[in-house]
This record gives structure tokens, sequence and C-alpha cells, in this order.
């Protein structure tokens, strides 16, 4: 459950981003935008740790950089500049159902029966929030947030079987840095000079920056490292949550009771879904343990030992 509370401060601060992004960041410079989200960040972890990468790590940080930073954080943008703030993070919700399948895939982790129903429960909600009828919605910002869902779920699944034995905040370090450097000279070439930024515009950055990438980031990938991709995904359903609720109280978005439906089922694939201890982290706990010590006592050293079936 500390892992779960830990990973869920990603999604919410994933949640905020849009509304930050939306109201405060220059519109038509998802480039520029994605790379003053992601290098400042992965200036500071890189600060903090005071890792390089080294060997195999130069082009793993380079593939998640683009995957999980360049890809992602330019599609989001987008998204957030397009779509009103709920809609944007709604979108992102299905993703559970796309983590748990390519975790299948790439790492054999099976997802469990609570996860997939959780997932198809959240999946309802989104649906729900969607399908409103109640304004236009942007094509180009629906395909921008499937295609930053697709790439991000690679991205993170590639990050939970790569980085088991690197260190969360080196690793998260590395990518976001990479993921910046590929950013700017394709900004420069597509976008121009960078654009002039106001006061409110630099505090956005900052805290996109540091909040909303560099700690949530850093929390993301450690609730993978200690928790299924199932959990995890399910976990990131609180992102939608968020942005629907940020942009009803802040931005006066208007939400309808299919969308209060929506989001009621949302959360129940999320508590469906949680982290409990199974018979699996039992059977990793019990590994650790040394050898059992015999007791002294005459019955038990006449029969056979029977070993006890793990928690």
């Amino acid at each position: 459950m500390r892992w779960g509370a830990l990973t869920a401060v990603a999604p919410v601060a994933w949640g905020t981003n849009y509304f930050v992004t939306h109201e405060f960041l220059p519109a038509g410079r998802p480039l520029y935008g994605a790379a003053w989200r992601a290098l400042p960040a992965g200036l500071v972890l890189l600060a903090l740790c005071r890792q390089r990468p080294r060997g195999e790590w130069w082009w793993r940080s380079a593939v998640l950089g683009l995957l999980n930073v360049s890809v992602f954080f330019t599609l989001v943008y987008v998204a957030s500049q397009t779509l009103p703030t709920s809609l944007a993070s709604t979108v992102m919700a299905v993703s559970p159902l796309t983590m748990m399948l390519v975790a299948w895939l790439l790492i054999s982790e099976r997802p469990r029966r609570t996860h997939l129903a959780g997932a198809g429960i959240g999946l309802a909600g989104v649906c729900s929030m969607l399908l409103t009828g109640s304004e236009d919605v942007s094509v180009r910002g629906i395909l921008a947030s499937a295609a930053a869902m697709l790439a991000s779920s690679f991205g993170h699944i590639l990050t939970k079987r790569w980085t088991a034995d690197v260190d969360v905040l080196a690793s998260t370090a590395w990518q976001l840095t990479a993921g910046g450097l590929l950013l700017l000279p394709a900004a420069a070439a597509t976008e121009g000079s960078p654009p002039a930024l106001s006061a409110p515009a630099l505090l956005a950055f900052a805290y996109v920056a540091l909040i909303a990438t560099a700690l949530a980031f850093t929390a993301w990938f450690a609730g993978l490292r200690h928790l299924p991709a199932g959990t995890v995904g399910l976990l990131g359903l609180l992102n939608p949550v968020t942005g629907v609720l940020l942009g009803t109280v802040i931005a006066s978005e208007a939400l309808t009771v299919q969308q209060l439906g929506g989001l009621a089922l949302v959360l129940a694939g999320v508590v469906l879904g949680r982290p409990t201890g199974g018979p699996g982290r039992g059977k990793r706990r019990d590994s650790g343990r040394g050898p059992a010590v015999p007791v002294a006592d005459n019955r038990s050293m006449r029969e056979p030992s029977v070993p006890h079936p793990p928690p």
C-alpha cells in the first residue's frame, strides 16, 4: 500500500499538468514545450544522483528517452492545447489495458483477473465521460492522446524490464535528459527560435518540470519496480480523475451527470486493482529467509517433515 500511495503521486501530478499546459504555456510550440519540461527535470535529477550512464545504458537511455519523453511529452502537449482539460486527461485512462498487454508480451507478466476487471470498469467510465456529445471534440487532440498512451505504455514496460539493477533516480534522470536533448534540435528545425515566455509561463514550466515530471516520473518508475504493471496501470486512472476535477473546479468546464457516473466507475476500477499482499508477494518474502532451524523434539525427529504451502 505504501508503494501504491507513492505511485499515485504521479498520475495526480500528471492530471494537473493538463490544466497548467492548457492555461499558461504557449500554444503551437509542442516541441519546445516538451523540451523545456524534460531537460530541466533531467538535469535536476542528475545533480541529485551524480551518476552517468555506462555501457548499454547509453543506448537504453536514448530509447527510453525517445518513447517516455520526446514522443510522449510532445503528444501530451498537443492534446493539452487542443482538448479541454477533462477530455485530454480522460483519453489516457485507456492505458491500463495497454500496459497489461504490453507487460504480458515483453516481460511475461500475466495480468490478474482483478486487474483486467478493474481496467474494464475504468474503460467503461472513460467511455461514459467521453461520449457525452456536449461539445465538439478535436480529432487531432484525440489521436495525439491515443498515440501518447501507446508510446508511454511500451516505454514504461521497457523501463520495468531494463531497470531492475539500476538506481531509479539515475535511470529517470538519464531518460529525461536524453529525451530533452533529442527534442532541442527537432524544435529548432521545425519551430524556429524559442518563444518569449512571460512570468506566469516561466512559473508554469517550473511546476511542470519539477513536480509533474521530476517528482512524478521518479515515483512512477519506483512503483513499476515494486508493483505489478497491472496495479500501476490502474493507479494511472487517477490521472483523468484529477484532470476532470481540475477542469470543473478551476477551469469552469461543465460536468454532467453522465460524466459523474463515469468518474465513479473509474474510481471503482482503481479500488478493484489496488495493491494487495498475494501469494506471489509472500513467496518473494519467504525466499529470502534462511534455512529452518530444526526443533529438538523427538516426535519431529521421527516424523518426516512436510513442507508448508506458501501463505
